[in-house]
């Protein structure tokens, strides 16, 4: 059987951690390490991750240097074929690392195996709403550019060589180290790395239907600077530009009408209409084909951006709550037909 190393950064924590370790250790497959790096925390968090004695855990303490640099750290000390990573503040469905490794073993072209997410509040409770990225067809760079299916950095398995294919030296400081994730980016680091793996390896990404990961939307942290957000994307952008100049020319427009969009969706969350307003209206300024090509997500972030900026309070959160519950619904039945449709498909390639 095939090792896992689940790399789990921790930093200020103390409220959440005991609970994404415990989702670590009660998953299915039991063949894993769990590489715990304590990146310069000031609170209890790792107090309550020592009480853990599961003798597959593993404690590295180091200097506060980001998630992209806790991240890296794992991955130098990790021994498994197969990395995993989880934030801190995320949680793992039981079968998570089981489907994971059971669609590499079976997919030999696919570098990156991903999967949904379902949002929890700050208190682990379900919000009945998912992160429905999409995973059918092949993942260019203009579809990794625009749309990010791959969601955030808790949904990925990811083979070893694929870091290995990815790894760069620098200096950051004070000595040479080898590198996976840039740590000059404090944000967007994830993005960052799938876009370098789409362009600089051979490496499929490829997601799974079902929704198991559990992604906590704390408003506190939500990114709340959308700002920060935007120059940190543009950030991604520049660097890109170093290594894929053609097709960056060629997408930047499309994937700067996405992101503005996204922005869009993020200020509709925390209820600041008038930033909603702005960036959807940059989004279709930006690329107004955006409408014609993704009518239904574009115009329902519009409405909501103008909604919440023009209706009375009361009266549009009673719209908010009922769209919700639709969206919900909606997905629901989403995943369950995409999950049928799959066992089908193995079912059929098992009887071949």
């Amino acid at each position: 059987m095939k090792k896992v190393s689940v790399i789990l950064p921790v930093y200020n924590v103390e409220q959440y951690v005991t609970e994404a370790v415990n989702s670590v250790l009660a998953q299915t497959y039991p063949y894993f390490e769990l590489i715990v790096i304590d990146d310069g925390s000031t609170d209890r968090s790792m107090t309550i991750c020592q009480q853990f004695t599961d003798p597959r855990i593993k404690f590295i303490h180091q200097q506060n240097r980001g998630l992209a640099g806790a991240r890296n750290t794992g991955i130098r000390y990790a021994q498994g074929e197969y990395l995993a990573f989880l934030d801190s503040d995320d949680l793992w469905l039981p079968e998570k690392l089981e489907k994971h490794v059971a669609h590499l073993d079976n997919s030999p072209n696919v570098g990156v195996s991903f999967s949904r997410s379902a949002f929890i509040d700050q208190q682990g409770k379900p919000l009945g709403l998912y992160l429905l990225t999409e995973i059918e067809g092949e993942m260019t760079f203009r579809r990794m550019l625009c749309r990010n299916p791959v969601g955030n950095g808790s949904t990925v398995v990811i083979r070893r060589k694929v870091f290995e294919a990815l790894r760069f030296r620098d200096n950051l400081y004070g000595t040479e180290e080898d590198f996976y994730f840039d740590e000059r980016f404090r944000r967007s680091e994830d993005f960052e790395c799938w876009l370098r793996i789409t362009v600089a390896t051979n490496w499929q990404f490829q997601g799974i239907p079902d929704a198991l990961t559990l992604y906590r939307v704390n408003l506190e942290s939500l990114s709340t600077d959308l700002r920060e957000q935007l120059r940190s994307w543009e950030q991604v952008m520049e660097k890109a530009r170093s290594y894929a100049p053609e097709q960056i020319a060629r997408w930047e427009k499309p994937a700067r009408a996405f992101n503005f969009r996204y922005l869009a969706h993020r200020a509709v969350m925390l209820k600041t209409g008038s930033m909603a307003v702005e960036f959807i209206n940059r989004a279709v300024v930006s690329y107004w084909h955006i409408v014609l090509e993704e009518p239904g997500r574009t115009l329902l972030t519009l409405a909501a951006a103008y909604s919440l900026w023009l209706l009375p309070q009361p009266f549009y959160c009673q719209v908010e709550a009922l769209a919700i519950k639709m969206r919900a619904t909606w997905q629901k039945r989403q995943i369950q037909k995409e999950q049928s449709r799959r066992l089908v498909t193995v079912a059929v390639i098992a009887e071949s």
